[in-house]
């Protein structure tokens, strides 16, 4: 078994330590209402023991986050993860599979806003009609089976919220067509033997409009950052939940979610408790997942 605060690095987990200090706070509770909620299920009523009575968990919350992270970062092998982590390689799989949806729900962070999340592709077009936001969409390729025929896709969304405009590049000229003024890609080059001014104005628009989608693919770069998007060789069925959650961190870094320590003085960090592996950190960590 490896220190805990080891594979908890940044190197690891691909986020900072306040970053996953603060994933800890906001999924902790959630993924303890599930457990208690499967609980409730298999019991077929209330439970009859105090809480904290019976088995306990192999697999404590913030190492299940942890194991997940590094699968999304590096996507090592769940039996390489159950090695690391003294498990078996099935409590790594059941672990990443709750926790993976759980951070997929939680939608992508507004910049600047550290209060609204966006989770679907509506959520985003409507917070721009709202609040009068111009977008700038791009699109990745990640290699995979062919997905189902016949979804409309973003088509959908154009067409349920008309005032918002959207950057698109050269692949997406069917989206400009059908959505003139709405759906905006690159100026056309201008044919062989234009006047010298038309050129050259072409080349500024050109120019102005690769500026403005510049931060979008940035984006796009961070999310490759994450060894999962870069080629796909899992179950088809789980890669939007995938996605999604990798979207949702990074996203992180562009809304205020991350305070720095010395804003919270009196608040103790969720991860101050784990520096090595003894007997205290099982415990702090049992109490840093809701006590599972």
């Amino acid at each position: 078994m490896v220190n805990r605060a080891v594979l908890a690095h940044r190197l690891f987990t691909g986020l900072s330590r306040s970053h996953l200090g603060c994933l800890v706070e906001g999924v902790a509770e959630p993924w303890q209402a599930g457990v208690e909620g499967r609980r409730h299920a298999t019991r077929g009523g209330a439970r009859k023991r105090a809480a904290g009575a019976g088995a306990s968990h192999q697999l404590v919350f913030v190492d299940r986050l942890v194991a997940t992270l590094i699968h999304l970062r590096h996507d090592l092998p769940h039996s390489v993860l159950g090695l690391l982590f003294g498990v078996d390689r099935s409590t790594v799989t059941r672990s990443i599979g709750e926790v993976r949806t759980l951070l997929a729900e939680r939608g992508c962070a507004v910049p600047d806003r550290p209060g609204p999340r966006l989770r679907t592709l509506a959520d985003v077009f409507a917070y721009a009609q709202a609040e009068g936001v111009e977008l700038r969409l791009d699109a990745t390729e990640i290699q995979v089976r062919r997905p189902a025929a016949g979804r409309e896709g973003i088509a959908v969304c154009f067409r349920h919220f008309p005032d918002v405009e959207v950057l698109l590049d050269d692949g997406c000229l069917g989206l400009s067509r059908d959505h003139r003024g709405q759906a905006i890609t690159p100026p056309q080059k201008p044919r062989p033997g234009a006047l010298p001014g038309r050129v050259e104005q072409w080349e500024r628009d050109r120019h102005g409009h690769s500026s403005d989608r510049i931060t979008v693919e940035h984006a796009l770069a961070d999310h490759k950052r994450w060894k999962q998007p870069t080629r796909w060789t899992h179950r088809r069925d789980v890669l939007p939940d995938t996605y999604r959650a990798i979207a949702g961190l990074v996203s992180d870094r562009t809304a205020n979610v991350r305070k720095p320590a010395a804003a919270r003085p009196n608040t103790p960090h969720p991860l101050s408790r784990t520096s090595s592996l003894t007997p205290s950190l099982q415990e702090s960590r049992c109490h840093a997942s809701g006590g599972a």
